[in-house]
């Protein structure tokens, strides 16, 4: 993975956390930790951690990546606070990653290294559990080495995209890889997936943002921190919940 940036890429939309560093050199420093309830107190020390690590100061930080979601709420917007925080102090501009993009990344990169190529066509299917009864979910298939998505991402309850996924003949790929949470949480799911292999990847990491990252910033989609937006997928329903929004 090339770069003309020094990135910093924050993540705590489930209940890992994580913090990476792509470096003009090319070089990846990282930490991943599973930390539930604990992000507010982990992320900040771990960022100056990896920092350190890297050989490199808050200053040397081109673009501020973050994941975007979708995710805990709570955790999206931790996030994307420390994230918009440090760009408004340090002037810089930042990209947003889908958490779902990220672990089937993750796991593409994984099995990539087994097979030694990456011109075969490899699906992912990412499902993290979204409480509710429901998955935040998304397909994904390899295009050269990224993952590439495939229609949307989506909240839905397990039989209903059982359901849609019939209905609309959509098959599933066999031999596909699923990432997440959301097959352990939700037996049936996984059941009507069984063509399929569950992969050892189960939360987002940081570190599988940056090539994302880096495509993103070259198309020049990278915004001013004001302009920097989440994506919760099921915005409408928690923001009802709130006094006043409607």
């Amino acid at each position: 993975m090339s770069s003309t940036y020094n990135i910093l890429c924050i993540d705590s939309s489930t209940e890992a956390c994580s913090v990476a560093v792509l470096t003009r050199q090319a070089t990846i420093f990282q930490r991943f930790m599973l930390a539930p309830r604990e992000h507010t107190q982990r992320i900040l020390p771990t960022i100056d951690e990896v920092i350190k690590e890297a050989s490199l100061s808050l200053s040397d930080i081109d673009v501020i990546a973050y994941g975007q979601g979708p995710g805990s709420f709570t955790g999206v917007r931790i996030g994307i606070s420390i994230a918009q925080g440090l760009a408004f102090g340090l002037e810089k501009q930042m990209v947003g990653v889908s958490t779902l993009q990220a672990m089937a990344q993750e796991a593409l990169t994984l099995s990539l290294a087994q097979q030694g190529t990456n011109t075969k066509p490899i699906h992912i299917y990412a499902a993290i559990d979204a409480r509710m009864g429901e998955v935040y979910f998304a397909h994904y298939l390899n295009v050269n080495g990224v993952m590439v998505l495939q229609g949307k991402e989506t909240v839905v309850k397990p039989q209903d995209l059982i359901n849609s996924m019939s209905e609309t003949g959509d098959s599933i790929q066999p031999n596909s890889l699923l990432v997440g949470t959301g097959w352990a949480a939700y037996p049936e799911l996984l059941n009507a997936f069984q063509v399929c292999h569950v992969s050892d990847v189960l939360y987002p990491n940081a570190a599988f943002m940056l090539q994302s990252a880096s495509e993103l910033i070259a198309k020049n989609a990278a915004v001013d921190p004001e302009n920097a937006t989440p994506i919760y997928l099921r915005d409408t329903v928690t923001w009802k919940k709130l006094p006043g929004r409607e």
